[in-house]
Formats: structure tokens, C-alpha cells, sequence
């Protein structure tokens, strides 16, 4: 039983179906949208080990050809030589505006094909097909496409919206763990900006999901996928309140420049931080009760997540270097950095009014206990 969540965006509405078995039913929800009978496939080497042959055989049964172009894993490829590649390619492929192409992969392959889309022949359609949990509850909806460049995360990209979303819940049993448990960082975070209830929800059912009952994780999946469509709906390219769903990813961004968009950190992870210093802040600038961190944080340590600098692993900058990379985000306003912080779990805001000293504290504390 699958669930379909709408976005609606106008003349740019779209599904994002929910649900088990969908590569194998790719196909038959692909077809209607083509101009002609073939489609152009990105994706990665971890991926297309694991789920590539399902998806073309799920295209061939609706008499769907595909050529496919396979990438290095790893957030290092969302980078300035792997999109010119992906343009390259679809250059060379002869794809034309009226054609589809299909993001296979996580939130990498997402964002780094979604902006090839977006400027191929100045725009052309893309299919997502979500293979990690974090790209199925987060990146894969909204439009949000880029790449990373040494400046910081995000800071090239567009907003390009997809045509369809194919969620499929069987892919996540083949995650690593460490991966499934990163893409929860940002499960957990939907139910820390905005909905309490979901929140609670996760802290009763998230270690039966995490060990892998299906009819929880689409759930999860589905509850995610309709905060964030009722929120994109109302604020497409993030004039106020989709920010809120950057809950976190101001320290998070920070860290993963300070760990090379390595291993040492995956964006999950730095998000599930990310949270937990953002509802500290909060607490200590006295919008919150400090049981709220102290929640957040034990939910996190009940799924063995990390949840505090110390557990970042290597050498990581001091406060004003972390600070230094914070200003970089894209939520600087007029050379301001806003935050978002919490009044309670799931009582999010946007604010600028935040004492850097107050956050440099913060940083040299957590660093001091690594």
C-alpha cells in the first residue's frame, strides 16, 4: 500500500509516491510524463550495484529504454567537475527539452543531476528516485538543487522542482546502518521544528523503525514528506518560513567544511548536532526549558546517533574558525547570521537577534569536552 503526497505548486504541482516495490513499478508512473520512449539515469556506484538492474527492468516493462551514467559515491561529488560531467554527458546524449532525467541515488545525486536539469538547454525535466532515507524524507522534495564549492555547501545551485518523486521503501533495507540512521537526523529534526506530536511519535516507534518494520519507516517517510510539502507549498524559494527547515544545518554546514564534506561526518549527522546545539542555544538564551536539549539529545543517544562535537572524529577548528565558517551560510541577510532556534520541540523561528558571544561559548565549551 503505497501513499501519495501532493506538492502543490501551480502548473509545477507534483506526486511524491510513497510506498514498497516502486523501481519495479517505475515504469508505469514514468511513462505518461515522456515525450518518447526513453530515459537518461544518473546515479552512483554503490547504488547502481545494489538497484540498478531493478529500475531498468522496471522501465523495460513499460518499453522504456535507458542509458545510465554512473558516479563516484560520496559527497565529494557534488563539486564543480562532476556537474560538468553530468552536462557533458547529456550534452553528448543528445537529451532534449522535452526529455526526462532520473536522479537514482541519495541527496547527493539528487542535488547534482537536479541542477544539471535545471540548466541543461536552460531546463529541462527530472524524475527523482530517492535511494537513501534522507533524500526520501528531505532532499528529494522542494527543488532545492546545487553543488558544494570550497566557499561552503549549497552555495551554487537553483531551485528546480522535480516532475515526480518515487520513494521506495524497500531500497532502505539495503542502507549501511550508519547511513540509515544519518537520514533519521533529519526525520528527528521535522519533528523538532514543528511537530511535537511526531516527535513523540519517534521517540516511541524510532528503534522498531530503525531495526527495519516497514509500515513504521513509510510512516516516517510520509509524515516527513508532508511537513515539508506543506511548507515549500507556502514558501517556495525560502523567503521565511521554509527556512525552518534548516533546523540545524547552520552548525551542520559549519562542520562539514571543517571536515572536508568527508566520512568523518555525513550530513545526518552533522544535522542531528546541528539540532542539538541549536536547542542548547536556544536554552541558554532563555527561549526554551533545558529539558528540551536534554530530550533531543536523549532521543539521539537512544538511536546511537551522534549528537555532540566530541563525536566527530580528527582534528576540528577552534570556535572563531568554526564561527568563520558559519558565516559562509546561506542564511546571512546583509552580512547578518540568522538562526533558527526553538521556543519548545516543535516550536521553531527564525531569528537574526543572537549574541555571537553567547554561540562562541557554546562552540569552545563543546569543543573543550572532546
Amino acid at each position: 500500500m503505497k501513499d501519495i503526497v501532493r506538492v502543490e505548486l501551480g502548473a509545477r504541482a507534483y506526486d511524491v509516491e510513497i510506498g514498497p516495490g516502486l523501481l519495479a513499478q517505475s515504469g508505469a508512473r514514468i511513462a505518461p510524463l515522456l515525450s518518447r520512449p526513453k530515459v537518461w539515469i544518473v546515479t552512483e556506484e554503490t547504488v547502481a550495484a545494489l538497484h540498478l538492474d531493478t529500475l531498468r527492468a522496471g522501465l523495460f516493462a513499460a518499453g522504456i529504454d535507458a542509458e545510465a551514467l554512473i558516479l563516484p559515491p560520496g559527497e565529494a561529488t557534488k563539486s564543480w567537475s562532476h556537474l560538468q560531467r553530468v552536462a557533458d554527458w547529456l550534452l553528448s546524449q543528445k537529451v532534449e527539452r522535452a526529455d526526462i532525467v532520473v536522479a537514482f541515488g541519495g541527496g547527493v545525486i539528487g542535488d547534482l543531476v537536479g541542477f544539471a536539469a535545471a540548466i541543461h538547454r536552460r531546463g529541462i525535466r527530472f524524475v527523482q528516485v530517492p535511494t537513501s532515507l534522507l533524500a526520501q524524507v528531505d532532499s528529494s522534495v522542494g527543488g532545492k538543487t546545487g553543488i558544494n564549492t570550497s566557499h561552503g555547501k549549497n552555495l551554487i545551485g537553483a531551485f528546480h522542482q522535480p516532475t515526480l518523486v518515487l520513494a521506495d521503501i524497500d531500497v532502505l533495507g539495503t542502507l549501511k546502518p550508519r547511513d540509515f540512521l544519518a537520514g533519521y537526523g533529519e526525520v528527528a529534526k521535522y519533528g523538532a521544528l514543528g511537530d511535537e506530536a511526531f516527535f513523540l511519535w519517534l521517540e516511541d516507534n524510532g528503534p522498531a523503525l530503525a531495526a527495519g518494520d516497514p509500515v513504521l519507516r513509510q510512516e516516517a517517510v510520509r509524515r516527513s514528506v508532508q511537513m515539508k510539502a506543506d511548507i515549500v507549498t507556502r514558501d517556495e524559494t525560502e523567503q521565511g518560513e521554509r527556512a525552518l527547515l534548516n533546523l540545524g544545518h547552520t552548525f551542520c554546514h559549519a562542520l562539514e567544511a571543517a571536515t572536508g564534506y568527508s566520512d568523518r561526518l555525513l550530513h545526518g549527522e552533522g544535522v542531528a548536532i546541528g539540532c542539538a546545539l541549536a536547542f542548547e542555544l536556544s536554552s541558554r538564551l532563555g527561549l526554551c526549558a533545558q529539558e528540551d536539549p536534554s530530550r533531543i539529545r536523549a532521543h539521539l543517544a537512544t538511536m546511537g546517533m551522534k549528537r555532540d562535537l566530541r563525536d566527530i572524529p580528527g582534528d576540528l577548528p577552534d570556535a572563531d574558525g568554526l564561527l568563520a565558517l558559519m558565516g559562509q551560510d546561506k542564511k546571512v541577510v546583509a552580512g547578518q547570521l540568522h538562526f533558527i532556534l526553538a521556543r519548545g520541540i516543535g516550536q521553531a523561528f527564525v531569528t537574526a537577534d543572537v549574541p555571537m558571544d553567547t554561540v562562541r561559548t557554546l562552540l569552545a565549551e563543546a569543543l573543550a569536552e572532546r
